[in-house]
C-alpha cells in the first residue's frame, strides 16, 4: 500500500508549483475571470474528460490485470530492443551518472511530470478560447489509449530489469521510498512505449501551440519534457527506442488532437 506521506509529499509540491506557476505564466487577471465562466468551459471539455477518465480507469486495470493477460496473448519484445541498441543505456549511465544528475532527474521524473501534465489544465482553462484545453484532453486520452494497447501487446523490460549488473535503477536505489509510486501507476513488462515521454513530449508540443499567449511556459514546459524525456534512460527505466516510440506517439496524439474529427459537436 502507497503511503500517505509519499501521496502527501508530492501533492503538496505539484501543487505548490502550480500555486507559482499560475500566476507568473497564466496572469492573475485571466485567474481573476475563472468563476465566471468555469460552467461554461467545463460544458465545452465535458465529454472529453468523459472518455479520458475512462480510458484512466481502464488504464488502471490493465496495470493490475495485463501483464497476466500479456504473457498469453502479447509478444515478448526486450530482446529484439536489446538487439536493436545494446548497451546505449549502460553507457549513457556509466558516463553521465553523478550524485547531483541523479538527484536532479529523480525530482523531475517525479514532481515535475506530474506538474507539467496538470499545469497545462489549468492554463488552458484560464482560456476563453477552449480549443488548446480540447486538444489537451484529447492528446491525453489519445496516449493512454495507445498505451494501454501496446502494454497488451507488448511485453516489454527496461534495461535495469534486464541487465541489472550493468544498468542501476538509481531512481529507485537512491530514493527507495518512489519504487512504491511508481509501482501504482505501472509495471515492470510496460515499458514500450515510455508514456513518460510521450505525454511530456505532447505536452511541449502543445505548449508550442499556444507560445503567443503564454511564451513563459513554452520554455518550462519544453525544458522539462527534455529533462523528463532523458531522465527514463539515465535512471535506467527505459530504453532509447522506449523513448523514440514515445515521441512518436506525442507527433501523432497532438496531430489527430487538432483533427475535428475528434470534436463531438461535429457528429
Amino acid at each position: 500500500m502507497l503511503p500517505v506521506r509519499i501521496i502527501a509529499q508530492v501533492l503538496f509540491v505539484v501543487f505548490a508549483l502550480i500555486a507559482v506557476a499560475s500566476p507568473v505564466f497564466v496572469g492573475l487577471a485571466r485567474l481573476s475571470r475563472i468563476p465566471a465562466t468555469a460552467r461554461q468551459r467545463l460544458r465545452a471539455v465535458g465529454p472529453y474528460v468523459a472518455v479520458l477518465v475512462a480510458l484512466l480507469a481502464v488504464n488502471s486495470v490493465v496495470r493490475d490485470l495485463g501483464p497476466e493477460f500479456s504473457w498469453i496473448v502479447g509478444y515478448n519484445v526486450t530482446g529484439i530492443i536489446h538487439a536493436i541498441e545494446g548497451q546505449f543505456v549502460a553507457h549513457l549511465q556509466s558516463t553521465l551518472a553523478s550524485p547531483m544528475l541523479t538527484a536532479y532527474f529523480s525530482y523531475v521524473y517525479v514532481y515535475g511530470y506530474a506538474f507539467l501534465l496538470i499545469f497545462p489544465v489549468v492554463a488552458y482553462f484560464a482560456l476563453e478560447d477552449t480549443e488548446p484545453l480540447r486538444q489537451t484532453i484529447v492528446a491525453y486520452s489519445l496516449n493512454y489509449g495507445i498505451g494501454v494497447l501496446c502494454y497488451l501487446a507488448f511485453i516489454a523490460y527496461g534495461p535495469r530489469n534486464l541487465m541489472p549488473e550493468m544498468v542501476e535503477g538509481l531512481l529507485f536505489t537512491t530514493y527507495p521510498e518512489y519504487k512504491l509510486l511508481t509501482a501504482e501507476v505501472n509495471s515492470n513488462t510496460n515499458v514500450f512505449p515510455s508514456l513518460h515521454t510521450s505525454l511530456s513530449v505532447t505536452v511541449a508540443l502543445l505548449a508550442a501551440r499556444t507560445r503567443e499567449v503564454y511564451r513563459g511556459w513554452f520554455y518550462v514546459a519544453t525544458l522539462l519534457a527534455a529533462s523528463i524525456t532523458f531522465s527514463t534512460m539515465y535512471l535506467g527505466i527505459h530504453w532509447g527506442t522506449d523513448v523514440i516510440a514515445g515521441i512518436l506517439v506525442a507527433v501523432g496524439s497532438v496531430r489527430y488532437a487538432e483533427s475535428p474529427r475528434f470534436e463531438f459537436d461535429r457528429f
